[in-house]
């Protein structure tokens, strides 16, 4: 059984810093494509970040660019967002995402969230002073 669990969300006031995790267990991270996703109230969910296969290719959406940042601990299983500069626009529940398709960080889909097979359950993160 897969389970992606994230964890490190909650309260931060702007320009602060936050780190999401994503635990994994059932699946080897490395062998998957692990992405993080965020979804503010009624709003579609959106791409935020990913990290390929073996960590070394990655890709942001332009509003995570220069700010986040994601990687991955092999000996834990578990993927990161390092979250900095934040703002009330980044107010959002955020999910971790995984696929088997790392070849999929080559194409333009990496960014659409049916492309992954598994979810974690969300945190939340609020910006705010």
């Amino acid at each position: 059984q897969v389970q992606l669990v994230e964890s490190g969300g909650g309260l931060v006031q702007p320009g602060g810093s936050l780190r999401l995790s994503c635990a994994a267990s059932g699946i080897t991270l490395d062998a998957y494509l692990v992405g993080w996703f965020r979804q503010a109230p009624g709003k579609e969910r959106e791409f935020v970040a990913t990290i390929g296969g073996r960590g070394d290719n990655t890709a942001y959406a332009d509003s995570a660019k220069g700010r986040f940042t994601i990687s991955r601990d092999s000996a834990k299983n578990t993927a990161y967002l390092q979250m900095n500069s934040l703002t009330p626009d980044d107010t959002a529940a955020y999910y971790c995402a995984a696929d088997p398709n790392t070849l999929l960080i080559q194409t333009p889909y990496y960014s659409r969230p049916e492309r992954y097979d598994y979810w974690g359950q969300g945190i939340q993160v609020t910006v705010s002073s």
